[in-house]
């Protein structure tokens, strides 16, 4: 991740989970770790509950932090949750391999061995793993949206509530169209968006039914997928709070915060669908929509958290789909 700031919120983005974290800037650990303040029942300061990476590598560690609200140091917190870390490494050298040779398994271990087994995360069906475990229903609002949680961040949540939106948060796997909802909600989440048949399947059927859809990074993907387009691995994905992606059609550029390891390829989408956004940086997709009926996707995120919230008349376009 190159972000300079935002390493509460980053480490603790489900889109990390099961994954070991580079942070490119140099000095990591200086304003410290946030209270856990409620807002909504859920925590203000972090994107989940936990911390979901696996491991964190950075270059130089600040033991001494600084910020009014800052309630322990990042050390304590790793050492908290058990998650590993290491600084010292030339994390710089580190992003150019990673550049060269693309995304690569990897472990932070004590001494080393010849015979080390890895552990492709990927395998396994990561978006029910950071998945919640029952439905939870956040306040009354006007209108009410299925949230399908394969790894949502707090603050998308938050971004529905402050809209006066009631928000139905259903596990991975469950059957979200017996909540008759006004919209649904594709989250983001970790891994491989092909791995998700049961949720690409679910999402057929709610494009059958015309009910207004939205889907963020992840749930973008399996959105395509459901459309009849196709996806495919990045060498080493986006992720920082500093991407530029272009509107189609428009002279418009915006900066975006993203987490993704995929992407959907443009070519293969049905002739009633079409690219929203592009990378500018590396000109893959970076949204989709579809032509008449009110279905669209987003790789990035437009909530944020940490990063620019440039983008978040996404999450209005598709409430007046709604009504």
């Amino acid at each position: 991740n190159t972000g300079m700031v935002g390493y509460p919120e980053t480490i603790t983005d489900p889109s990390y989970h099961g994954q070991i974290l580079v942070l490119t800037y140099p000095l990591v650990g200086n304003y410290g770790v946030p209270g856990r303040e409620l807002e909504n029942e859920l925590l203000k300061n972090f994107e989940s509950d936990k911390i979901q990476v696996r491991g964190l590598i950075i270059s130089d560690y600040s033991r001494n932090y600084s910020h009014w609200d800052a309630k322990q140091s990042l050390h304590e917190w790793m050492l908290l949750e058990k998650i590993p870390g290491i600084y010292g490494v030339d994390t710089r050298k580190l992003t150019q391999k990673l550049r060269v040779k693309g995304s690569m398994l990897g472990k932070i271990v004590s001494s080393a061995k010849n015979d080390l087994h890895f552990e492709d995360p990927n395998l396994r069906l990561l978006a029910k793993e950071a998945s919640c475990i029952e439905k939870i229903v956040y306040q009354k609002g006007e209108k009410a949206i299925a949230l399908i949680d394969c790894g949502v961040k707090h603050n998308i949540i938050q971004a529905f509530l402050r809209r006066n939106i009631t928000v139905i948060r259903i596990p991975y796997g469950e059957d979200f169209l017996k909540e008759n909802p006004d919209g649904i909600l594709l989250s983001n989440g970790p891994g491989d968006p092909k791995l998700c048949v049961e949720l690409i399947e679910q999402t057929k059927k709610a494009i059958e039914f015309e009910i207004p859809i939205l889907g963020i990074c992840l749930g973008s993907q399996i959105l395509a997928l459901a459309a009849g387009a196709k996806t495919y691995k990045l060498k080493y994905g986006h992720r920082s709070h500093n991407q530029p992606v272009n509107e189609v059609g428009t002279k418009r550029c915006y900066i975006t915060s993203q987490n993704h390891g995929y992407a959907i390829d443009s070519k293969t989408l049905p002739e009633d669908w079409r690219e929203w956004f592009t990378n500018d940086n590396d000109r893959t997709n970076e949204g989709i929509m579809h032509i008449y009926k009110p279905f669209f996707g987003a790789q990035f995120h437009p909530e944020a958290s940490p990063g620019p919230d440039d983008t978040e008349f996404i999450f209005d376009l598709f409430l007046r789909a709604m009504r």
